[in-house]
């Protein structure tokens, strides 16, 4: 159960607690920083737990009132019982949830592309779909989405997209947003009605300061082109368009949307450094690296780790077999309810661990 593992965290915290009451703990900033980051995780840890604990207490003697000779008392422990095991599924989604190990990566905005599969047109304009529920999705969360760079194709949508969003605990919600996403819909060019199948890909990738990837200018190759694509006169007729590429690791960056070439470069830099720092990272946790390829892959139908399907108004995510049936809602941003079993699913594999 949960709540066996509030002891462990409530002597923890405790621990921290007496090194923090210490005189000594201020000559080392360092270390005081590290504990209160520590103590701000474990607290509300040990709060929801205790809540959990006086929930099951409170269920265990209701139970017992219910089984009783009083009718009156029975039926009033009835109401309560219902009532507290609402509250206890409640508290034990959000202990779950506060469960995760933190990730020192779940504080940083993102960098996020999304591809064009297997599809053709109806694939491109999947991705101007996803486009705007994560665009509607970060506006509810107050956070900033901004396009980086995109390659647009027929019918209004788009080869390839790349985005940055900026605000609180971004990487902590998106980051299981990597991996295939297959739509399953009539297309609009479809004059049959018939079901047709595409496949968008959709890599996340945390925003690496300057301070964390150091790229060596001798290390680039540097080329500006004017600009491909609608955009405006201006945009086509001046070289603002500038590909990046980085010749240790091959990586190639191309920002176009700007009309200013030196936006245009500040920009790929940005994405060849988030990229750079998810290699790295890759290299130090293989697990990771392997997780990621399995999730992004090469945009196939049959990788895929969730699917759209419209005529049904069903969503389904085959990483946590969860299935919904508001793909509407979902579609205009409402990716809450998504985002919160996955952070579940990863707090009951953490308890595993624990």
């Amino acid at each position: 159960m949960l709540i066996n593992k509030l002891s462990d965290f409530k002597n923890q915290l405790s621990e921290i607690d007496k090194k923090l009451e210490s005189p000594d703990i201020f000559k080392n900033m360092d270390d005081y920083k590290s504990l209160m980051q520590d103590r701000s995780r474990l607290l509300p840890v040990v709060n929801e737990l205790t809540h959990l604990q006086k929930l099951y207490e409170e269920l265990a003697d209701n139970k017992v009132l219910l089984n009783g000779s009083d009718n009156e008392l029975s039926n009033m422990a009835k109401d309560e019982i219902n009532r507290l095991t609402t509250e206890i599924e409640e508290s034990e989604k959000k202990s779950k949830i506060l469960l995760i190990p933190p990730d020192p990566m779940e504080g940083k905005n993102i960098i996020m592309e999304i591809r064009a599969g297997t599809g053709g047109d109806e694939a491109g304009l999947f991705v101007a779909d996803l486009y705007r529920m994560y665009s509607y999705y970060a506006q509810s969360r107050h956070w900033k989405i901004e396009e980086i760079s995109s390659n647009q194709s027929l019918l209004g949508g788009y080869k390839e997209l790349i985005l940055s969003i900026s605000g609180k605990d971004v990487y902590g919600s998106l980051r299981w947003e990597s991996g295939v996403h297959r739509v399953q819909r009539v297309p609009e060019t479809e004059s049959n009605g018939r079901i047709h199948t595409s496949a968008v890909t959709v890599a996340v990738l945390p925003e690496a300061e300057e301070t964390e990837v150091v790229i060596n200018e001798e290390d680039l190759r540097i080329d500006v082109m004017r600009a491909g694509g609608p955009g405006g006169q201006c945009v086509n007729t001046t070289e603002s368009a500038v590909r990046i590429t980085h010749i240790p690791t091959g990586l190639v960056v191309i920002c176009q949307n700007e009309k200013s070439q030196l936006y245009n470069r500040e920009k790929a830099l940005s994405v060849l450094r988030s990229r750079l720092y998810d290699l790295e990272e890759s290299k130090k946790k293989k697990e990771r690296a392997e997780e990621r390829k399995s999730q992004v892959g090469s945009g196939d139908r049959s990788e895929r780790i969730r699917t759209y399907n419209f005529p049904q108004n069903r969503l389904t995510d085959h990483r946590i077999n969860l299935t919904l049936y508001n793909l509407d809602l979902i579609m205009e941003g409402d990716l809450k309810p998504v985002i919160e079993a996955l952070k579940i699913y990863a707090g009951e594999n953490a308890l595993k661990e624990l």
